[in-house]
């Protein structure tokens, strides 16, 4: 089951609150969720009250596999930034190890680089014919 962490729409048409939840992709934005793992007041004035996470929660699902969605990502990234830190950091050590693995498997460089070297062709001069 593909995991994501994405925002859920509640509350009255023009005064949405959304709320953090742990959800298979496939899934409809409003449908059946795992765990709530916080939420998202946007009308609230820009501070601590508009948002909440449960950083241990999310640490714990990032663990098992599940994804952030962007939006979910920059709002996690506000609230608890050492997540995100950790989350690049594995990211970045995934990249190097794959890219150790592939230089691995290329083939060792030519000593001489003359000698693997094609010499180009010369393209050849036809003459038309005048009309």
């Amino acid at each position: 089951m593909a995991l994501v962490i994405r925002l859920r729409q509640m509350g009255k048409t023009n005064r949405q609150t959304f709320r953090l939840v742990v959800i298979d992709k496939r899934s409809p934005r409003d449908g059946k969720y795992i765990e709530m793992v916080g939420w998202y007041n946007p009308l609230e004035a820009k501070d601590e009250k508009n948002l909440l996470v449960k950083s241990e929660r999310v640490d714990f699902w990032l663990q098992k596999g599940a994804v952030l969605s962007p939006r979910v990502k920059s709002l996690v990234k506000r609230a608890a930034p050492d997540i995100i830190k950790g989350l690049n950091a594995k990211m970045l050590a995934k990249k190097l190890k794959t890219k150790k693995a592939k230089t691995a498997l290329k083939p060792k460089a030519v000593a001489s680089p003359k000698a693997a070297v094609k010499p180009k062709a010369v393209p050849k001069k036809t003459a038309k014919p005048k009309k």
